[in-house]
C-alpha cells in the first residue's frame, strides 16, 4: 500500500490595511489642534494675567494710532503710552478678541482701562471725534489758516474760491485730510445754494445763483442782526435798480485786504478811492465775486428781500442800523452817528 504525501497548506494573505484618512481631513486636524491648544493655554493666561483687569492708567490718556501701523507697532505704542503693561498680552488679546483688526485714529482711553476694553475700542474704531466751526463771514483765506491749526493731514496750497465754503460746525477725526474737509464744506455750500435758489422769491432781482451769493456775502459783512438782513438786501437791490453805487464799506475792505485778514483800522477817504473792481464806491453794480463765505441766513435774505423803499443806512450806535429813503434824512442820521462816536470814551 503506497503512503500518500500530505498536501502543503496554502499561505495566508495578510489583512488589508485600514483605509487612509482623506488628505483634507488630516490638514483640518493639523490646523484645529494648534488653535485649540492656543486657546486652552491662552485663556487662563489672559484671564489671570490682567487682560480683563484694571490697567495702569491713573488718568485718561490719548494715543494716536497712525494709518498702516501693524499690531506690533500698536502694542509698542500702547505700552509706551502707559495704557497697558505688556506688549505680549496686548498682542494676544488683539489676536483672540479682534483677530488683529485694529483701526487707525486718535483714541482717548479712560483711567484704568483694561487691555480687553482697549482692544475693543481700537477694533471698533471708537476714536475721538472733534468739532470745527467755520463762522459766517469768514473768508476762504482765513478758513485755510484755521484749518492749518487743527490736526488734519495734507496741505492746502491755495485757498478755495471765495464764497465756496459753507459756514457750519463740522465733525472730524485726527488725521482726516484737509482736502477732504474743504471738499465737504464746498459740497455743503453748493447744496445750500441750490436748495435756497429753488425756493427763492420769484420777484427777487438776483438773476443767478452767483449773483445771489455775491449779494449774500455783502449782507453778511454789513450786519450781524438777523432782522436787518432782508432789509439791507432790499436797500442794495433798490440802489442797483436806480443804477446807484452800492457804497458798501466791506467791499472796500476786501479790496484792500484781499480777504487775508481784518483791516485793523477805520476806512479813510483815500481808501474809498482805491482802484479795484471790489470798490463799490467807485465801480457801479455788484463786485465780481463774493467777499466772504456767507451763512444760511444771509443767503435767505438775498433771495427773500424785505419790501421797502430805503436807499441808505448807517450805524445807530447799538450794533444795528438806521434806514432812510432819501439823502437828506441819511445825512441827518450820519451826523447823529458822528456825534455818538465823539461822545464815546476813547480807548487809551
Amino acid at each position: 500500500m503506497t503512503e500518500s504525501t500530505p498536501a502543503s497548506p496554502e499561505p495566508q494573505q495578510p489583512p488589508p490595511p485600514p483605509p487612509a484618512a482623506p488628505a483634507h481631513g488630516r490638514s483640518r486636524i493639523l490646523w484645529v489642534l494648534p488653535v485649540l491648544l492656543l486657546l486652552v493655554l491662552a485663556a487662563p493666561l489672559l484671564a489671570g494675567a490682567g487682560v480683563f483687569l484694571d490697567g495702569p492708567l491713573d488718568h485718561p490718556g490719548t494715543v494716536v494710532i497712525p494709518h498702516g501701523a501693524n499690531i506690533h507697532e500698536i502694542a509698542e505704542l500702547m505700552t509706551k503710552s502707559g495704557v497697558v503693561r505688556s506688549e505680549l498680552l496686548f498682542r494676544a488679546a488683539a489676536r483672540l478678541l479682534a483677530n488683529d483688526a485694529m483701526k487707525a485714529g486718535e483714541y482717548e482711553f479712560p483711567a484704568h482701562v483694561s487691555i480687553a476694553d482697549a482692544v475693543r475700542m481700537i477694533h471698533d474704531g471708537r476714536s475721538v471725534v472733534r468739532m470745527f466751526t467755520l463762522a459766517e463771514g469768514v473768508t476762504s483765506a482765513e478758513a485755510v489758516e484755521m484749518l492749518n491749526d487743527i490736526p488734519l493731514s495734507g496741505t492746502v496750497t491755495a485757498a478755495p474760491a471765495e464764497g465756496a465754503l459753507m459756514p457750519e460746525t463740522y465733525r472730524y477725526s485726527f488725521g482726516d485730510s484737509r482736502s477732504s474737509f474743504i471738499a465737504r464744506m464746498q459740497k455743503g455750500m453748493q447744496t445750500e445754494l441750490n436748495a435756497a435758489w429753488d425756493k427763492r422769491d420769484p420777484a427777487v432781482p438776483a438773476k443767478s445763483v452767483a449773483e445771489a451769493l455775491v449779494m449774500a456775502s455783502i449782507i453778511e459783512k454789513e450786519t450781524a442782526k438777523p432782522e436787518e438782513r432782508p432789509r439791507i438786501a432790499r436797500v442794495f437791490y433798490n440802489r442797483l435798480a436806480l443804477n446807484m453805487a452800492l457804497q458798501s464799506d466791506p467791499t472796500v475792505i476786501y479790496a484792500l485786504t484781499q480777504g487775508k485778514g481784518p483791516l485793523g483800522r477805520p476806512l479813510t477817504h483815500a481808501d474809498l478811492a482805491t482802484v479795484s473792481p471790489y470798490n463799490t464806491y467807485a465801480v457801479p453794480g455788484l463786485p465780481p465775486g463774493p467777499i466772504c463765505n456767507p451763512g444760511k441766513a444771509s443767503i435767505e435774505a438775498a433771495l427773500h428781500p424785505e419790501p421797502n423803499d430805503f436807499l441808505y443806512f448807517v450805524a445807530d450806535g447799538t450794533g444795528g442800523h438806521v434806514f432812510s429813503k432819501d439823502l437828506a434824512q441819511h445825512n441827518q442820521n450820519v451826523a447823529k452817528w458822528a456825534n455818538l462816536k465823539k461822545a464815546q470814551p476813547q480807548e487809551q
